[in-house]
């Protein structure tokens, strides 16, 4: 049941300088993801109309849901990140929804685009509160209160328990998505 999950070429295109820049399925459906996304936000545009399409109607209610979200989570002073949230939110709901397809790939059954997702987030997160607090953001990996010859151990358990982040989610995407499409090719073959 895992030949669903393989990647292959479907037009292959070596370049001279030893790059490979053959289109896959796993681009193909992550390009027709990205389109979907773009024609569904231009078809909400309600730019003639005074009453609001339903297209619009229902982006706008995502819009409010998850901006009352990272409110909550990161503050109304860090709400410049929703459109990053947002976008990231509704490519990996698509890249899923388009999975469940009969015949089609996930995405995210590839280890490498989860873990190239989260990875990045991971070390965009890390730089910009580095850059927001400085040499206050290491006190993150020192708890309040610490006796002073728990410190060297107690820092180096945060740290790697910080660090496990980027991989734990990855991977969590990653194995669900898989195990997921698995059950659901195994069930199917015993009717």
């Amino acid at each position: 049941p895992l030949e669903q999950f393989e990647v292959f070429e479907f037009i292959g295109l070596h370049s001279m300088f030893g790059l490979n820049l053959a289109l896959t399925n796993l681009g193909l459906y992550a390009s027709l993801v990205t389109a979907v996304l773009i024609a569904l936000h231009l078809l909400s545009v309600n730019s003639q109309r005074i009453v609001p399409s339903r297209w619009s109607i229902g982006l706008e209610s995502a819009h409010a849901s998850l901006h009352s979200m990272v409110k909550e989570s990161i503050g109304s002073a860090n709400e410049q990140y929703l459109p990053f949230i947002y976008s990231m939110f509704f490519f990996v709901l698509f890249g899923n929804l388009f999975g469940n397809a009969p015949y089609s790939f996930a995405i995210t059954s590839s280890v490498m685009v989860c873990m190239g997702l989260s990875v990045t987030i991971f070390l965009g997160v890390t730089i910009l509160a580095i850059v927001k607090h400085g040499w206050k953001f290491a006190t993150f990996f020192l708890p309040a209160g610490t006796p002073t010859p728990l410190i060297p151990l107690l820092v180096v358990i945060e740290l790697v328990s910080y660090v496990s982040r980027a991989f734990s989610l990855g991977i969590r995407l990653f194995a669900n998505i898989v195990a997921g499409h698995a059950l659901l090719n195994i069930l199917s073959g015993m009717i």
